[in-house]
């Protein structure tokens, strides 16, 4: 009998210490104690490395929490998705309604009829946190806010928002408005990557309007610590909060915080854990993108083999003093099943140290293999039974 489908089982990479020589260069001398992180006045904290996906401090990130005008991080995210598909300009006006014009808290101060241009509102949104701004940009765009919060949700489950539910575009208290740090922090990522060309509004200190200048109440904007964003929120059952992203040395980091006591916490707070992180990790690189990896062997295959690689460059952020509990461990199904796609993936590659699981990267094939056929296909699997 001819096995077409022999049993496929999990096999360690044979040659990854060899690929992975860097990572042995700066194993050698490191310190013995690992970096304790620090407590944090926060409710809430996370922050992550976004140059290599390392999640530096967790505290409570999956906690429900109110996440007050940062919610506006998503009204931004969505007016900015729809400049880049033509849905509408930043020069496009939209008419301020009374339900605009009459709210309360935080305002850009917008006229009862009037229009306004959809730059202007981002401004207003962004530096003035206004909620009259967010309600302008939702029935703009949705035609309601209601129907606004629809899309917000919707959008918030596209991204991986995995706990989060909005009823509103500014972030005015409701039981049911909730989201996490790490969600916030999921859309910060989102903001700064997906729409790169217009991040620079989450980075401007002043904006007047009506003859009405305010500043932006990010405070990290006005010190060097190298933060260029993103949104402040405040309410009293969700306290005083501040998603952050800045990048120093080829390092950028989002910072989430919140329930904090006071606008001078959320000065101080934030400032302190950033400069933690920047000062107490740095950056390695372990792979580069297209990097040999392995000849993985292929079943039935024109070719006996396939090179495994990944399809980014894999990067590590640690501690000095963790790299001597570093341990990576890639896995595969061998023999992989003809045929094979480039980019398909193939296994996994697992990155531990300081004792936990910190990142899984996939390994993908490098090239192309076809099934193999005819009489040459008869042969493979006569070979794979016979001794």
């Amino acid at each position: 009998m001819i096995v077409a489908n022999p049993p496929r089982s999990a096999a360690p990479l044979r040659r990854l210490a060899a690929c992975l020589s860097l990572a042995a260069a700066f194993l050698a001398s490191a310190p013995a104690a690992a970096l304790t992180p620090p407590d944090t006045a926060a409710r809430q904290a996370y922050l992550v490395d976004l140059t290599s996906g390392e999640v530096l401090l967790d505290k409570d990130g999956e906690t429900r929490m109110a996440p007050s005008s940062m919610t506006k991080m998503m009204t931004a995210y969505l007016t900015y998705d729809a400049l880049v598909h033509g849905r509408t300009t930043l020069d496009t006006g939209f008419p301020v309604s009374q339900t605009a014009w009459k709210m309360g808290g935080s305002r850009m101060f917008l006229k009862l009829g009037s229009q306004v241009r959809v730059e202007d509102l981002l401004r207003g949104l962004l530096v003035d946190s206004g909620n009259d701004a967010a309600v302008a940009l939702a029935e703009g765009l949705a035609g309601s806010e209601s129907a606004f919060a629809a899309l917000m949700n919707a959008k918030a489950r596209e991204l991986g928002m995995t706990d989060t539910h909005f009823m509103n575009a500014s972030g005015w208290p409701d039981p049911g408005h909730y989201t996490t740090a790490r969600d916030l922090a999921t859309l910060a990522t989102h903001l700064i990557r997906d729409f790169p060309q217009f991040y620079h509004y989450e980075s401007e200190r002043t904006f007047t309007w009506n003859g009405i200048r305010q500043g932006n109440r990010n405070p990290l904007l006005y010190h060097p610590v190298s933060v260029d964003g993103i949104k402040t929120g405040h309410t009293e059952v969700g306290g005083y909060g501040l998603t952050a992203s800045g990048e120093r040395n080829g390092r950028r980091l989002v910072l989430v915080v919140n329930g904090l006591t006071s606008a001078q916490a959320r000065n101080d707070e934030p400032t302190r854990l950033l400069d933690w992180a920047w000062n107490s990790f740095k950056l390695y690189p372990l792979l580069h993108k297209g990097e040999l990896v392995e000849q993985a062997p292929v079943w039935m295959g024109a070719e006996d083999s396939v090179p495994v690689t990944v399809a980014d460059d894999v990067t590590v952020t640690m501690a000095p003093a963790d790299r001597n509990s570093l341990h990576v461990v890639a896995t595969l199904a061998e023999p992989l099943p003809s045929p094979v796609h480039r980019g398909d993936v193939v296994g996994k590659l697992r990155i531990d140290y300081d004792g936990a699981v910190r990142r899984t990267v996939d390994l993908v094939a490098g090239a192309d293999v076809p099934a193999s056929s005819g009489l040459t296909a008869l042969g493979q699997r006569l070979g794979h039974l016979l001794p």
